[in-house]
């Protein structure tokens, strides 16, 4: 048992976790991240498709970018193209491994410190400590905190144990590096024969390399290996460079995600946006939130559930909305055969809403709350009769 009381200790080595460490340590809090892994960045399983403007929000080198994006292939079950161009670069696509290295990097020269190889078994809440059992290279260890910050990724029998909850809707995101050729720029493919309620991507990031992945509701490797042998990867996919890595994304909130001496970020607490399955962004939202409520807490010597469920209130007034909006948009997409999917491209592209979707001040690559309405009031100017049979009649809001 480690006799230093920390203010805070954040489990997992994360975006999120990491960002909050730097936060927190840089306001001079006694900081701990217990880790794991042997390291940050070990066998991480993301596309490192993130905006803009969260990568500068981050405030790390560029050295972590490996492409940026300005436009994007999207296919049909059929093979048919719909490509989506802008002047702007919306995406950077990242090294995650860099670039969540970078980031607790960061915080360790702030002062936050690192157990690595630290599994986390239990999360004891007292009145004046927090208590916090794990196993580090197989030996049995206690810390002690003012406050925890559970950053953990999406494993849900911490929260339950903890009388959190759980979210149990969930998908299985896969993906492998692959050398491949003619892959200029980010590819989805849209098929429920292929994804099945989700999609696939190929997403360059040099010109012999790529990323092929896509999230489905469960065996997510098997569906990924017919992929790669289908006719949209024949012949551009030489081989494989890694093996195939699997990652739970969760879809949905966490019902509770504050408690005494206790927050939740990050995918632990379901901040994902749910049409795409990327975690990077509002994470980082949501441990600036954290970070917010949790240092005002500190300074008054109140970590009681009370205070610090501010904090929930404001994530989900910032994120809420768009969080249930996508579950929902995802749920009616999931409902659609790949009939209706083709259907759905002929309506995007003959009636050129896609491009006036693109170019419209609705559209943004973190935020598709008012991209999903705006598509759905374009789409009401499409002849009805063309439409009527794009979406089952169960499939309403």
């Amino acid at each position: 048992m480690s006799d230093q009381l920390y203010d805070v200790i954040i489990v997992g080595a994360g975006p999120a976790g990491s960002y909050a460490a730097c936060e927190l340590a840089s306001a001079g809090y006694r900081v701990a991240v217990l880790e794991q892994k042997e390291a940050p960045g070990l066998d991480v399983c993301c596309t490192g498709i993130i905006s803009p403007e969260c990568f500068d929000s981050f405030g790390i080198g560029e050295e972590v970018v490996l492409a940026r994006a300005n436009s994007a292939g999207f296919f049909s079950p059929s093979g048919k193209h719909l490509r989506l161009q802008t002047e702007r670069v919306q995406a950077y696509v990242i090294d995650r491994s860099s670039f969540d290295r970078a980031i607790a990097s960061r915080a360790l020269s702030q002062g936050a410190s690192y157990l690595f190889s630290c599994r986390v078994t239990d999360i004891a809440i007292g009145k004046d400590k927090t208590e916090v059992r794990a196993l580090r290279n197989s030996t049995r260890e206690m810390l002690t905190a003012r406050a925890v910050i559970l950053a953990s990724g999406f494993k849900p029998g911490l929260s339950r144990k903890l009388g959190l909850g759980e979210i149990k809707r969930f998908a299985i995101g896969a993906q492998v590096e692959v050398e491949a050729r003619d892959i200029d720029e980010v590819e989805i493919y849209l098929s429920q024969q292929i994804a099945p309620g989700f999609f696939a991507w190929l997403v360059p990031t040099s010109p012999d390399k790529a990323l092929a992945g896509l999230l489905a509701p469960s065996h997510a490797r098997s569906h990924l290996e017919k992929f790669l042998l289908s006719p949209f990867c024949r012949g551009r996919i030489i081989r494989q460079r890694t093996k195939i890595s699997q990652k739970a994304i969760p879809l949905g909130v966490l019902p509770r995600t504050c408690g005494d001496r206790l927050l939740v970020i990050g995918d632990a607490a379901g901040q994902v946006k749910p049409t795409t399955g990327g975690g990077i962004y509002f994470g980082h939202l949501g441990a600036k939130i954290a970070c917010g409520v949790l240092k005002e807490a500190l300074r008054a010597g109140e970590l009681t559930a009370a205070r610090l469920s501010t904090y929930q209130g404001q994530w989900k007034a910032k994120m809420g909305r768009e969080i249930s909006l996508g579950c929902r948009a995802r749920q009616v997409y999931a409902r659609l055969s790949d009939r209706q999917i083709e259907g759905v491209f002929n309506m995007l592209d003959s009636g050129g809403i896609a491009e006036a979707l693109l170019n419209s001040p609705d559209f943004s690559f973190d935020w598709h709350s008012r991209l999903i309405l705006a598509g759905l009031k374009k789409s009401l100017t499409y002849p009805l009769q063309k439409a009527r049979h794009l979406f089952p009649g169960e499939a309403g809001p």
